[in-house]
């Protein structure tokens, strides 16, 4: 929460994509973004910095100013940008479920393509204009659910958070082993690892949560 002392930041999208003072500009909005993805893609969110993404364009940190007023900016634009590449939307026809399931299964893809998405979503800001329409094409595949709007923004809000939590788990590889732990101190966990596998059917686990948590919160929402 923003302290009465803080100045609350203007939203990117309110502002001119360039400044009206100084030189002409060099580069664009759209290649100073371009830049930065591509180098969050190849190196992970941290190595984005404004001086970073300054020399790979070729000039100075200072120039980059002319466009942005602070990284935040750079990473509210990066996100949207991305966002674009869910569409074209999936079908939106048929059953709802199976409409956000495909919407869901759309995310995963993204956050595959770009890792650092995950970490940068929980950040305090302003959506842009394509996440605004994302979160449009959700609520019209959910407009025959008979529940009310919050309702349905907190089960959007829900399948974001399966999504991010899939996403995160993948990139973040097996779990470490118990080298040098007693395991004798927990018998519980030491049962469930050895129990022999009981044979069943191949499960996706991803569908199964997905469909659980909006199921669960739109089923008998009003």
């Amino acid at each position: 929460m923003t302290s009465p002392a803080e100045p609350v930041r203007q939203a990117v999208w309110s502002r001119p994509a360039k400044g009206t003072r100084g030189p002409a500009p060099a580069h664009s909005r759209d290649e100073i973004v371009a830049a930065a993805i591509a180098m969050a893609d190849a190196d992970g969110i941290g190595a984005v910095s404004m001086r970073a993404v300054a020399t790979a364009l070729g000039t100075g940190a200072g120039s980059l100013y002319r466009y942005l007023s602070s990284r935040d900016d750079l990473l509210d634009l990066m996100a949207d940008r991305v966002a674009g590449e869910l569409r074209p939307y999936p079908d939106a026809a048929g059953d709802w479920l199976d409409a956000m399931l495909r919407i869901a299964r759309r995310q995963l893809e993204l956050y595959r393509r770009h890792p650092w998405l995950v970490d940068i979503l929980p950040r305090p800001t302003a959506p842009g204009p394509q996440s605004l329409a994302w979160f449009d094409h959700c609520l019209g595949i959910l407009r025959p659910v008979p529940a009310g709007p919050a309702a349905k923004f907190e089960a959007i809000a829900m399948m974001i958070g399966v999504v991010s939590l899939f996403a995160r788990s993948e990139s973040a590889g097996p779990p470490a082993g118990f080298d040098g732990i007693d395991m004798a101190a927990f018998p519980n966990l030491v049962a469930a690892l050895t129990a022999p596998p009981v044979p069943s059917a191949p499960r996706d686990l991803f569908e199964a949560t997905v469909r659980s948590v909006l199921r669960g919160l739109l089923s008998d929402a009003g």
